[in-house]
């Protein structure tokens, strides 16, 4: 995530950044988790150990998003704003989903090609994420993206995804509506967590900018850059950032792979 968030979050001066790999992921151990309750609990530690009882703001995508908005929940009065890029909506089982049709918004048929003849495993695993093929998405793709998909437990993984919903929904209606600044950017394309169940999350967040971008799938942010870097800016602005803190939950791993977990 710091690939996109940073030319942004930078910008802002004195804001500290913390990308943590929740368990299981990335570099972080997954053992003793055995369901998405179990990483919440060890994401809240880690803010406890970390942040301790400041403010901050809280950034999540795809699964991250469904952790960060049940960890906005818990620590509400804590948290000054949330931005859900490409998140779980409502409908956390993928089979769940209200997803749009399959549709791939452009493509640069040399690149593709070249791509496709040098390297089918990596067209492969960049083309099933994206609905923009072309260089300059590949590019952030491989920097962004690819070394994540390499990393994590694939064993916590799977016990996770066995127990992949919440008992306690972070919008059920057991608490209050999340007041502050909030941010959702969802695809238009989509095919991963679509776009219509987020829009059932609105009434819980009434100071929420909801986006869906034209020309963007499960991965905006290196598809739509220009329009997601806008967007989380003019969010850092609503949420004050020169006296807030700022934890991105970095799922790129589990929550961007359409055939593994998300």
């Amino acid at each position: 995530m710091s690939g996109f968030l940073e030319p942004v979050a930078s910008r802002h001066g004195g804001l500290l950044r913390l990308y943590p790999d929740p368990p299981g992921m990335g570099l972080s151990s997954g053992e003793g988790v055995n369901s998405t309750l179990d990483v919440l609990d060890a994401v809240e530690h880690y803010v406890d150990e970390t942040i301790g009882t400041q403010p901050f703001a809280l950034i999540g995508e795809s699964y991250g998003g469904y952790l960060a908005r049940a960890l906005a929940r818990r620590r509400a009065k804590q948290v000054t704003g949330l931005a859900l890029i490409c998140p779980i909506g409502t409908a956390v089982a993928r089979d769940d989903r209200d997803l749009p049709a399959a549709e791939i918004r452009r493509t640069d048929p040399t690149f593709w090609n070249t791509l496709h003849d040098t390297d089918p495993a990596a067209a492969e695993s960049f083309g099933e994420l994206v609905v923009v093929r072309d260089a300059p998405t590949y590019e952030r793709f491989a920097s962004d993206i690819a070394p994540g998909l390499t990393r994590g437990d694939r064993t916590t993984q799977a016990r996770i995804t066995a127990a992949y919903a919440l008992a306690d929904p972070p919008e059920s209606g057991r608490g209050p509506a999340f007041g502050g600044p909030t941010l959702i950017v969802t695809g238009r394309q989509d095919m991963c967590v679509g776009y219509r169940d987020q829009l059932a999350l609105l009434d819980h967040y009434p100071h929420a900018t909801f986006a869906v971008l034209d020309t963007a799938g499960h991965n905006a942010q290196i598809e739509r850059p220009e329009a997601v870097t806008a967007l989380v800016g003019d969010w850092l602005e609503r949420v004050g950032v020169d006296a807030g803190w700022a934890v991105k939950m970095c799922t790129t791993l589990i929550s961007q792979h359409p055939s593994r977990f998300n």
